[in-house]
């Protein structure tokens, strides 16, 4: 399975001193099956250091999910005990994890989400609530590997760090936002569903070799045909 992480540079070797905690699975190192979400996260990472974002790109072999030595937690999707899981990791204000999981899988906390997740532990919406709202959101997805031992199951694939479109991606969308009078979440899915993406992502096609706003004008062509 083809997995992400979204970020400020180039992921060459993974080190969990480098990893924050009170994420949603505790500290670890994330990956997610979504291209579109790390895209996003690349972007996000790279403005808050002022840097071109960078997608790295792994193998994971999913058989780790069944492998006898390693202790392994998946959420299909949020319900009341991903819920539980996710608050106690966010608001664990230890050094230590308050889990011994080596890999957990599960839909992703976002600002969003983030923020109903503090409004429910200040206890300003019940869990019912909560749990019936995340059942509107779009699917998202992150796998969470927690120790060394789980690292063996990603394999960095280094042909496939993309550096040479990130510039043209962060342009355009900034463009799309004011273009369009959009927010960058939306700019974003735009961006990365369309065909004209698609071809810039293909480097047979050479298209990463032409300036954004080449890029931007065949984007306006596609979105003026779909409407």
């Amino acid at each position: 399975m083809k997995v992400y992480h979204g970020s400020y540079s180039a992921i060459e070797n993974i080190d969990f001193l480098f990893c924050r905690k009170r994420r949603d699975f505790g500290r670890g190192f994330y990956v997610t099956k979504i291209r579109l979400q790390a895209e996003y996260w690349a972007i996000r990472k790279g403005d808050d250091h002022d840097t071109q974002g960078i997608v790295t790109e792994f193998e994971f072999d999913d058989s780790f999910f069944e492998d006898k030595d390693l202790k392994v937690l998946r959420f299909c999707d949020y319900n009341e005990n991903g819920l539980d899981f996710v608050v106690s990791n966010r608001t664990n204000n230890y050094e230590k994890q308050i889990h011994d999981y080596d890999i957990i899988e599960g839909p992703v906390a976002d600002d969003d989400i983030a923020t109903r997740v503090y409004d429910y532990i200040k206890k300003r919406v019940s869990k019912k609530q909560f749990l019936s709202e995340l059942s509107k959101k779009e699917p998202t997805h992150q796998i969470c590997f927690s120790t060394m031992q789980s690292l063996q199951a990603l394999e960095l694939n280094k042909n496939k760090v993309d550096a040479k479109t990130i510039k043209i991606d962060n342009d355009v969308i900034k463009t799309l936002m004011n273009a369009y009078k959009i927010n960058e979440i939306e700019a974003t899915k735009i961006y990365y569903k369309s065909k004209t993406y698609t071809k810039l992502a293909d480097e047979n096609s050479g298209f990463y070799k032409k300036h954004w706003k080449d890029i931007y004008e065949m984007l306006k062509i596609e979105l003026r045909t779909k409407s």
